[in-house]
This record gives C-alpha cells, sequence and structure tokens, in this order.
C-alpha cells in the first residue's frame, strides 16, 4: 500500500477521535463556570452539587483528550517529518505558546479547582474555573494560529527550502484565523451544552433530581441556541472568506464543474461523478448560491474546471481538485446538522421557560440523542475543511504527497496506524464506561464526608495514635 495514503488515513483518524474531546472540554468548562458563579452569588447548594457533577465529567473528558492530543503531535515526526522541517519555524511558537501558556494555566488552574474546594477562599476558588476556560480558549486559539497557516500562509519567506516566520503578527491577523477561531470557539460551546442538556433530559426522565436537572437543563439550553446561532452566522462569513481565499473549495463544495449561472442556485442534493466531471440529478435553491457566496442575489461563482485552468498557470501542471464528494456531503451534512441543533435548541429553551420538559418524553428521548449532533457537524466540518483544501497541505505553497516522511514505509505506517487505532478503541471503551457509571450513579452527587485531619504531632493525634 502507499504510505502516503495511510499516513492520511492514520492522520485523519486520530485528528477525529481526539478532537471529539477537545470541543466538549470548553464547553463544559463554560457551562461549569457558569454554575459555579451562581452558586457563589446565590448560596444555592443545588448549583454546588450540578458543578461538582459536571466537573467529575469535564476532568474525564479533559484526561483522556490530553492522552489523544499526545498522541497527535507524535505523527508529525513519524509520518510527516517532511511537513514538520518545512513549517517548523512557522509552527513552532504557536504550538510552544500553546503548551507553555495555555496548557500550562489550563492544567494548573484544574488542580486548584479540583483540590480547592473548602480550601481557598470562594472567590479566588470561583476564579480558578474560569481561568481553567480561558486557558482553553486559549488553547484552540494557537493551534488555530498554526492550522490557519495551512489554509492561508501569511507572515513567511523561504529560506534554504523551509518556510521562515518573518513576521509573527501577520499570523495574528490572518484572516483565515478570525473566521475559523469564533466558528470553532462557539461550535465547542454548542457541543459542550448538548451534551449538558442531552444528560440533564435523561436524568429528568429518570425522575433523578428533577428539580436540579431542570436548572442544568435551562443553563445548557440557552447556550446551545445561542452557540449554534453565532456558529451558522460565523460559518456565512467564513463561506465570504473562501470565494477569494479558497475558491476551489467553495467550488467544490457545491460540486460545481462549470462557472455558474448569475445569479448562482445553490444545490442540495445531487449526484456527482468525479470521473466524467458531471453533476446530475440536482435539487437547486435560487439565488441561494450567490447569497453564500456574495452576500447579495447576484454573483457568478467560478467552477472547478476555469480554477483548475487557473491554478495550472500559477502552480504548473497537476489536479488541483479535492476529493469532490467528500467535501460536497461535508458541507451538507454539516449545515443540515447545524440546522437541526438551532430548531431543537429553540424548541427546548421554549420548553423550559414555559415548565413542560416533563410533559414532552419524546422530546426528553430526543435530547439524548441530540448529543450525537454537534460531534457530527465538528466532524464532518473538519473533513470539508481540511480534505477541501487538497492536493496541498499548506495552500498554495507545499503538496500533501510532499509532506510524508522520505523514509517512513508502508509497514511501518501501517503498524502505527494498528496500535494507535487499538489505543484509541481502548481509551474510548473506558471514558464510555467511566461517562456512563457517572451520570447513573445517583450518589455521586451527595456531598463527600469531610474527614478532619489531624497533626499527629499533636496532642489528640498521640491520643490517636497510642489507641
Amino acid at each position: 500500500m502507499d504510505p502516503l495514503i495511510l499516513a492520511r488515513i492514520q492522520f485523519a483518524s486520530t485528528t477525529l477521535f481526539h478532537y471529539l474531546f477537545v470541543p466538549m472540554s470548553i464547553g463544559l468548562a463554560l457551562i461549569i463556570a457558569i454554575m459555579q458563579t451562581i452558586y457563589y452569588r446565590t448560596g444555592d447548594e443545588k448549583y454546588k452539587k450540578l458543578t461538582k457533577f459536571w466537573g467529575t465529567l469535564f476532568l474525564i473528558n479533559f484526561a483522556v483528550g490530553v492522552v489523544t492530543g499526545i498522541l497527535q503531535e507524535f505523527q508529525f515526526g513519524m509520518n510527516w517529518s517532511s511537513y514538520s522541517r518545512f513549517v517548523g519555524d512557522v509552527f513552532g511558537p504557536s504550538l510552544a505558546i500553546e503548551g507553555l501558556l495555555a496548557f500550562f494555566m489550563e492544567s494548573t488552574f484544574i488542580g486548584l479547582w479540583v483540590f480547592g474546594w473548602n480550601r481557598l477562599p470562594k472567590r479566588i476558588h470561583l476564579l480558578s474555573i474560569w481561568l481553567v476556560l480561558f486557558g482553553t480558549v486559549l488553547s484552540a486559539f494557537w493551534i488555530l494560529t498554526a492550522n490557519s497557516f495551512m489554509h492561508h500562509p501569511v507572515g513567511f519567506e523561504y529560506f534554504e527550502g523551509r518556510a521562515q516566520m518573518n513576521d509573527f503578527f501577520a499570523l495574528l491577523k490572518n484572516p483565515q484565523l478570525w473566521v475559523q477561531f469564533p466558528h470553532v470557539l462557539f461550535s465547542a460551546f454548542a457541543t459542550g451544552a448538548f451534551f449538558v442538556a442531552g444528560v440533564s433530559a435523561w436524568k429528568i426522565r429518570k425522575k433523578q433530581q428533577i428539580d436540579m436537572f431542570k436548572k442544568s437543563f435551562r443553563i445548557s439550553i440557552i447556550i446551545a441556541t445561542l452557540s449554534t446561532v453565532v456558529v451558522l452566522l460565523v460559518g456565512h462569513q467564513q463561506a465570504l472568506h473562501l470565494m477569494t481565499a479558497q475558491p476551489m473549495k467553495m467550488a467544490a463544495a457545491e460540486a460545481l464543474w462549470e462557472d455558474s449561472t448569475d445569479p448562482a442556485p445553490f444545490t442540495v442534493v445531487a449526484k456527482i461523478n468525479p470521473d466524467e466531471k458531471t453533476t446530475t440529478n440536482q435539487i437547486q435553491i435560487p439565488y441561494m448560491l450567490s447569497i453564500l457566496s456574495f452576500n447579495k442575489f447576484s454573483g457568478q461563482v467560478e467552477g472547478m474546471n476555469t480554477i483548475q485552468d487557473h491554478y495550472e498557470e500559477k502552480y504548473g501542471p497537476g489536479n488541483y481538485i479535492p476529493p469532490v464528494r467528500t467535501v460536497f456531503w461535508s458541507f451538507r451534512t454539516m449545515v443540515f446538522t447545524g440546522t437541526i441543533m438551532v430548531l431543537v435548541g429553540l424548541y427546548g429553551w421554549y420548553l423550559s421557560r414555559k415548565n413542560k420538559l416533563e410533559q414532552n418524553p419524546w422530546f426528553m428521548k430526543f435530547m439524548v440523542f441530540a448529543i450525537s449532533l454537534p460531534f457530527i457537524a465538528n466532524s464532518v466540518g473538519w473533513l470539508m475543511t481540511e480534505m477541501g483544501r487538497q492536493p496541498w497541505v499548506v495552500f498554495g505553497v507545499m503538496k500533501t504527497e510532499d509532506a510524508v516522511s522520505p523514509n517512513v514505509t508502508a509497514g511501518q505506517v501501517l503498524f502505527s496506524l494498528i496500535s494507535f487505532s487499538t489505543l484509541y478503541a481502548i481509551l474510548a471503551g473506558v471514558a464510555i464506561y467511566l461517562f456512563v457509571k457517572k451520570i447513573k450513579t445517583d450518589a455521586s452527587l451527595d456531598e463527600p464526608v469531610e474527614v478532619e485531619s489531624v497533626d499527629p504531632f499533636d496532642k489528640e493525634g498521640v491520643d490517636i495514635a497510642t489507641k
């Protein structure tokens, strides 16, 4: 087998698995911080119990996410050494800041928050969970700073065959970063919120701590609704940006081989034949593609054949068309799932305000299934983003086929692929077991018994030791 294909499969599988945990950590951190803030301001013990309940699930998720992230980084040295050498000077600072500042902050304040209950002043303890949230957001920002360079390389110059950074602030001002970061951030908030809402719905259906989990549901469904609306709005800004930065990805997302009419219709579904470069049996919405692409009711969108000619003139002979079916259906799955999330969020918010959750058992049952929606949207969104950039690993600068390690064999990549997949399957099993066990255990909501510490050298300690 081709080591390039195996390396790409391995990168995709490990990244998708890792990305199940990252957005949920960010979303859960926000909800926990809000719940603890309400407890701090009201003194309502229900919010303290909720904070601790969701905090335990956050810690399980965070721990598994860290392990999967470490394994993912190994790949850059194993399978993508040519890529690492080429962009190391650009990626290095962003990833170093992410590890030394953001992740360090995140981990430190998680420790203070976990062990600080009843030990730290309440205000300082509350501040620690907000700093955990800030650390997770900061971590996402620096990772996306590096990723944005792959889509829109800026702030570098060629030096001895490598990309050498010559303007750090150009990376921070990268327009790709400022459409991608809010999209990812609010989708992470939605992921955590749908998880909390789904588990809360299950608890309410099982009549476990109903009053408490109604509060939990109310907070999470508000965050879920607002976040998904923002995700859709920012997603539109991304589409506008694609028209200038990566028009081939936009054309592939529409399976548009020839230039569109003016105004351009949006294709809802179609039969795509990449070999013959045809798209047939289309169901279209008039004007919609012009609105998505130009924010107005007119405008012609260039097709892949036209853009292919432009790219051959600019970059030389080659095939610059990405996997069209994958990009096309990933985009539609993402948009469809996101729309369902908005509708579910709005209806759940309405039922919560009217206190009608228990009178709608079918909806509460659906909310448990709805936990999967943001994970589906995140995964297909990532597929569209990364597959739509192909054949480039760094757009316009380095092709994916040139990024793979030159000395790695197909057997070596296959061995690491099987090893990583096995380890990830074990981690997934452990994570699911711990999540289910925690969610089903009512006793976990009880306050832990406070054990008074005794100094062994004072009188009470000597008395105990001599008994």
